[in-house]
């Protein structure tokens, strides 16, 4: 079960409290989300909360087995209570699927989107190098290009398929953006998100990022996966306004403080194999007013 307490006597969660654990996993995993979080109203700000919380028990299923066939019992167990909350039959002692249930009475959220997430972080247990941008971009709308689809329907949106596709774009931009913070992080794990294709054009090697160094081969290489980070926060940038209410600046705030993190990266260099490009609480303040002009400003 996803959210089980682990003691000899499982307790069991009312709606109220399991949503209330949600918003606490998310508080303490994600400060970009939670700031934007922040924006909705009280009804809306929990659902999101659970659909982060549901998205992250995944991904720490997958990030913390100790090998990939533990990983892939996990994966499958945290797809069960999935399912489980959507038959209306979530597991008392699981305060995940508790919540996702209750956000399912009051949200049409969809189904598909959980089981593309689902192929997503199940790929991440194979660990196999993604060879052309086709493959990576397919990964990054899996694990995250369709958290805007999860999120759309609680928010609100006019603009039909067109919005949910900027949805999806800006998923896939933040997606890029923690693959660019993190090549060095995710090395130390085994792991590289770069495309072979766009390694052997800049003539970029494993070895010589396992190295740490930041040549100028390799800057272009990240400069080039950089403006297509951008052009992928601009298309996003497009469905933003297309959010009802508040939820428009909750996700423009979450939208910018991530692209923050690009400018960042820039800023440092494009060394992202010895240090961490991130920001700061008075940084990610002073997006607020940026984000709502933003909003405020478009057509």
């Amino acid at each position: 079960m996803i959210g089980a307490r682990a003691s000899g006597l499982t307790h069991v969660f009312e709606p109220k409290e399991a949503v209330a654990a949600c918003a606490q996993l998310t508080r303490a995993h994600s400060s970009t989300f939670y700031l934007g979080s922040r924006f909705f109203p009280a009804r809306e700000r929990s659902a999101v909360s659970v659909i982060y919380a549901v998205c992250r028990s995944g991904d720490d299923a997958v990030d913390e087995a100790p090998s990939p066939e533990v990983g892939r019992r996990r994966l499958l167990v945290w797809q069960e209570g999935i399912e489980r909350a959507y038959a209306g039959e979530p597991q008392p002692g699981a305060f995940l699927e508790v919540g996702l249930h209750w956000v399912l009475q009051h949200y049409e959220v969809p189904r598909s989107a959980f089981d593309e997430l689902y192929l997503g972080l199940e790929s991440d247990l194979d660990n196999r190098p993604f060879h052309t941008m086709d493959e990576l971009m397919l990964y990054c709308r899996r694990v995250a290009g369709v958290v805007g689809l999860l999120i759309a329907p609680i928010a609100g949106y006019r603009g039909g398929e067109a919005t949910l596709q900027c949805a999806l774009a800006l998923g896939q931009a933040m997606q890029l953006t923690n693959i660019l913070r993190d090549v060095g992080e995710d090395l130390a794990m085994g792991r590289l998100y770069l495309p072979l294709e766009l390694m052997d054009k800049h003539g970029v090697t494993r070895a010589s990022l396992e190295a740490g160094v930041v040549s100028d081969r390799y800057i272009a290489l990240l400069e080039e996966l950089a403006e297509r980070t951008c052009a992928l926060y601009r298309e996003g940038w497009q469905g933003i306004p297309k959010l009802n209410g508040v939820a428009a600046a909750a996700v423009g705030v979450a939208a910018l403080n991530y692209e923050g993190i690009l400018n960042k990266l820039r800023q440092n260099g494009y060394d992202n194999l010895t240090k961490r490009a991130y920001l700061r609480p008075v940084e990610r303040l002073a997006l607020i007013p940026k984000a709502v002009y933003g909003i405020c400003s478009a057509p």
